[in-house]
């Protein structure tokens, strides 16, 4: 199905993706409807329609469904449940399969191998008695993480020399787990790519990332790797949409490291399918945004131009660091982007600030 302006585009979530998401929809002249179960979040301001409900009721999903031309989803914790019901009634882009693979982290890790791209390596973990094996495979500088529901460092523990492992695993939770080796690496990366209903594919130039207590701080574009190693980056992402079939924004997060040799190469830490908050750079810093490159996707139309506008900055506003508005207002350089949260908590993501300048090296 190829939508046509005046369609509208039903949203699973209502968190600041989805208001950006909808904010561009509007832009081509396309109607959101936002589905979610809180009563007040940032994309309600910018939608046309909302429905507050439970991801498992179904008579609500399904006049949800009736009312909405296409479906999305801003975050990768939907219930599959949910989207395969959805997906009888209208089309999800993406599909349930990519959600599965990003939900699991020990999914994610296989799928990823199974493309023969590098990745830490991994054991599954299903009680703390693995554990000690798994450790003497891989090694004792490891991350324990929980196979699901793990974002801005949530669900994972480092384990180092003398760690308490029963003691770590207790205090995850005590579920099915990964155990990971630790990356040495340089620095953190991200590329972002899309892939079109009829196959097409285009990536967004490599986002070098800075993170402050597991949450991103700063973005910075052009990334400062080796030229061939931006394009493995790209091949890599073809790589991921092509065996996920997948239509619609991706973001694959990595590491920069070094092989034995001392040269650089990629790790694939996880995968995103969504538009990702290293790609909010793109809104002023690109010729098509990531949030009108999904919308484009999902809607069957052709994607937009990736082309960069400069040499780019992304700072995220995290808690009471939005209270400086009026100062970062007051300095015409940098566009400022707020997501409506009326309550600044510490660590909440409550809005990020953009600078473009003139193409030209970055200081180190």
């Amino acid at each position: 199905m190829i939508l046509a302006p005046g369609a509208t585009i039903g949203i699973l979530g209502s968190g600041q993706l989805g208001r950006m998401l909808a904010m561009a929809a509007l832009k081509l002249g396309l109607r959101c409807h936002i589905y979610a179960p809180e009563p007040e979040a940032p994309a309600y301001d910018a939608a046309s329609a909302r429905t507050v409900a439970s991801f498992d009721d179904e008579a609500a999903l399904a006049r949800f469904a009736e009312s909405v031309d296409v479906i999305t989803y801003e975050f990768e914790n939907v219930p599959i449940a949910c989207v395969e019901f959805l997906a009888r009634l209208r089309p999800v882009r993406p599909d349930a399969r990519a959600l599965a693979v990003s939900q699991d982290r020990l999914a994610e890790k296989t799928f990823l191998r199974g493309l023969g791209l590098a990745t830490a390596p991994f054991r599954p973990v299903d009680a703390a008695a693995a554990l000690g094996p798994a450790l003497a495979e891989i090694g004792r500088l490891a991350v324990l993480k929980t196979r699901r529901l793990g974002y801005d460092g949530k669900g994972q523990a480092m384990i180092r020399e003398g760690s308490d492992l029963e003691a770590l695993h207790r205090k995850l939770g005590g579920g099915p787990m990964i155990v990971e080796g630790f990356v040495a690496f340089d620095c953190e990366a991200s590329v972002i790519a899309a892939r079109s209903l009829e196959g097409a594919m285009v990536a967004f130039d490599l986002c070098e990332n800075e993170h402050d207590r597991h949450i991103l701080a700063r973005t910075h574009v052009p990334a400062r790797v080796a030229p061939e190693i931006e394009t493995a980056a790209k091949t890599l992402a073809a790589k991921a949409l092509e065996a996920l079939d997948y239509v619609g924004v991706l973001a694959i997060e990595l590491f920069v490291a070094r092989d034995g040799a001392g040269a650089e190469r990629l790790v694939v830490n996880e995968i995103a399918p969504r538009v990702h908050n290293s790609g909010h750079w793109t809104i002023e810093g690109a010729q098509t945004s990531q949030f009108e490159q999904h919308i484009r996707a999902i809607a069957g139309w052709p994607l937009g131009a990736t082309a960069r506008r400069g040499r780019v900055e992304m700072v995220n506003l995290i808690g009471e660091q939005a209270d400086e508005w009026r100062d970062i207002l007051a300095q015409p350089e940098q566009s400022l982007h707020l997501y409506g949260k009326l309550e600044a908590r510490p660590g909440r993501k409550m809005g990020h600030v953009t600078r473009v300048f003139p193409e030209g090296p970055r200081n180190v």
